[in-house]
């Protein structure tokens, strides 16, 4: 009876679970934050601390904290997880390498490469070893090991990497997926970064159309492509296509994260540098037009 009990307990706990995974999944994080919180309390009081349903209830918030930006509270979340999986299933189980990775995912958000480094490489190994080379887990690996390469300017070790995760997305789930929007917009970075603006336009304009598709036009990612096409743009001089890809990507983040998350205040700064320079632009433009019409006496002052 009392296993019965318990049993309806950890069920409801994983409702309420799958429920804020839906609702992150579609950035609804206001609502999605207080089932996780839910959940975790059932966990720990029915089957204990050390649990991994409990690590999956303690990694699913912080996954929450970290989309919120909420890092500092993310990082002890995520380090308990990874300690009760390592403990239960062992060093080597898928789920200690998802556990390895979404740290690192987290300490690239900081800026800490060096930390993330070693923990993507050790999920990697046990990803390739236990779930094989063409696997979906195996192409997320690959594609952050190579974006913190990118980071790191260590662009020959990057560039096989992002490519082989953009295969593997787009061999197993097809080229309309938003996993491979997501492979697209970071290889469109990678290129953007070395200058090769051309390669990135196109990479960056699939990705946008795969998640405007996909995922909707007022989602974060949406946004994520909306802001990187604008940047491109912006190193291009193309300031009238990058204004309102800014004014989109910015009024998405404020609805969703706030006017006062990080993700916000780069798009906001970002937008307000392109209106600088096309102010400045405008000036330029007027004198220039002044100096014309002196040089063909078409000017008269009093």
């Amino acid at each position: 009876m009392i296993g019965q009990y318990i049993l309806q307990f950890v069920e409801a706990a994983n409702l309420l679970n799958r429920t804020g995974t839906y609702l992150t999944h579609h950035a609804l994080y206001t609502i999605a934050e207080p089932l996780y919180q839910r959940a975790l309390a059932i966990y720990k009081q029915q089957l204990g601390t050390q649990h991994s349903l409990t690590a999956t209830g303690l990694n699913n918030l912080a996954l929450l904290y970290q989309a919120l930006g909420k890092y500092e509270q993310a990082e002890p979340l995520l380090q308990q997880a990874l300690a009760i999986y390592e403990q239960q299933l062992g060093a080597e189980d898928p789920l200690a390498a998802a556990s390895l990775h979404n740290l690192a995912n987290l300490y690239i958000q900081q800026g800490k490469y060096e930390q993330a480094e070693p923990l993507y490489q050790r999920a990697l190994a046990i990803r390739e070893q236990q779930l094989g080379a063409e696997h979906l887990h195996t192409a997320n690996s690959l594609h952050n090991l190579a974006a913190l390469y990118q980071a790191l300017g260590k662009y020959g070790q990057a560039e096989p990497l992002y490519q082989r995760a953009l295969a593997i997305c787009e061999q197993q789930l097809g080229t309309q997926h938003p996993l491979v929007a997501t492979g697209l917009h970071n290889l469109a970075g990678f290129y953007r970064d070395q200058g090769k603006y051309e390669q990135a336009e196109l990479l960056y304009q699939r990705a946008l159309s795969i998640r405007e598709q996909q995922l909707g036009t007022q989602h974060l990612h949406t946004a994520t492509s909306l802001h990187n096409l604008a940047l491109l743009y912006y190193y291009q001089g193309k300031y009238e296509q990058a204004e309102p890809l800014y004014q989109r990507a910015l009024a998405i983040c404020e609805s969703i994260l706030g006017r006062d998350h990080p993700g916000t205040h780069t798009v906001r700064k970002n937008y307000a540098t392109l209106l600088q320079t096309m102010g400045r632009g405008a000036k330029q433009r007027c004198w220039k037009r002044i100096l014309a019409l002196l040089s063909r006496k078409e000017w008269s002052g009093k």
